[in-house]
Order: C-alpha cells, then structure tokens, then sequence
C-alpha cells in the first residue's frame, strides 16, 4: 500500500502554514485514512535541531553550501523517520516544505546552481517524491510586509531577514520549477485574502482526496 504525499510551498509570507493548519482539520473531515502533518526542515528531533541551527538569525557566518548540506541532512532524518515510514503504510502525509525549497533557495537565490542541490537532495530522500505540490504564490515584497505586520514582537529568522532581492530570486526559483514539472505542482494566487486562497487550495486537494 502506498500513502499520498503532499507539500505545500512557496516564498517566505506566503501563507503555508495557516494553509497547512486548515487542510489538517478539513482532510481529516473527509477521510479515515490516517493524516500525518509536519514540516521541513524539522520533523523528527534530529531534524529539528537541524533546524535551529539554520534559522537561528546569529548564524550570519554559515557557509551557502554548508547551509544546502544542513537542510539535505535534515530531510534525510525526516524522510527516514517519518516521510518513509508514514508512505509506507499507506497515510496522507502533508507536509509544509520539502526539496522545491532547497533547489528555490539554495539552488537559484544563493545561486549555487539547481542541478547541484537537485543532486544533494536525490542522495537523501532516494526517490521519495511529492504527488501533489501546492505552490502559494506572492511576491517578495508583499510576503515580507505579511512577516513584519504579523511578527511585529518576533525575531525573524535568518531567511526571512535576508534582503528583498534574495526573495525575488527565491520564487523565481519556485516558477522555474512549475515549468519543470507541470503534472505535478498547482499554483494559487497567494496575494488574496486567506478565505479565498483556502477555497482554490481545499478545491485541489479534496479533488485529489476524492481520486
């Protein structure tokens, strides 16, 4: 038996994880097929600490490829612990991130080159792919004044405090992406209001669900 794999993507500010919390109540509303819900990088403890080190907004001096190795290194714990095991017995896995971030990040904004990324993340999640990719869709600048407004007594972390620029290069990375691999990503305006992004998000998967 195998499960459904789905992830949710797209540029800092874009709304995935408000998207990530509906879909768990709603999916779980349609379905007796066990839900797992998690995130990347994280998802089990090592994968967690991975993590920390990543965003913690100290780590100005972190190398980019030392970065794209860190975030490799922490999918493959995830997808051994969790990502793997879940497919296996045939669960509904939806998960905020996987290896389109790396190659939008990594690959093209800190431009170390998407083949090479691409190739990092083969080595660590040995085929385990996504059936279904939601791309939330918005521009830089609107995604970063979504962080400030809302975060206003958080401190950023160290991706989300890079400049403008580097945000712009992420998503172009992200549409680069979507014209790889059409069958498999669903791009949804994310510039709108929540209600009406869930609507054309829950739209997709429920359809997807119903299969």
């Amino acid at each position: 038996m195998s499960g459904l794999f789905i992830t949710i993507e797209g540029p800092d500010g874009a709304g995935k994880s408000s998207v990530v919390k509906r879909l768990e109540k709603e999916i779980q509303k349609i379905t007796k097929t066990p839900l797992v819900v998690t995130r990347e990088p994280g998802g089990s403890e090592i994968a967690e600490k991975i993590r920390a080190l990543l965003l913690d907004p100290t780590h100005t001096n972190m190398d980019d490829r030392t970065e794209a190795l860190l975030y490799a290194a922490a999918r493959r714990q995830h997808v051994i612990e969790k990502i793997g095991p879940a497919l296996k017995e045939g669960k509904i896995i939806l998960c905020d991130r996987f290896v389109d971030s790396s190659i939008a990040y990594q690959g093209q904004a800190r431009g170390i080159g998407i083949e090479k990324v691409r190739a990092i993340n083969e080595f660590a999640i040995e085929g385990k792919r996504p059936d279904l990719t939601i791309y939330l869709d918005v521009e830089a600048e609107i995604g970063l004044n979504r962080i400030k407004d809302k975060n206003s007594n958080r401190i950023q972390d160290r991706l989300e405090l890079e400049e403008v620029t580097f945000h712009e290069k992420v998503r172009q990375g992200y549409l680069t992406l979507i014209k790889d691999e059409p069958e498999r990503f669903v791009s949804i305006d994310a510039s709108r209001s929540e209600e009406e992004v869930f609507k054309d998000v829950w739209q997709v998967v429920s359809d997807r669900l119903k299969k």
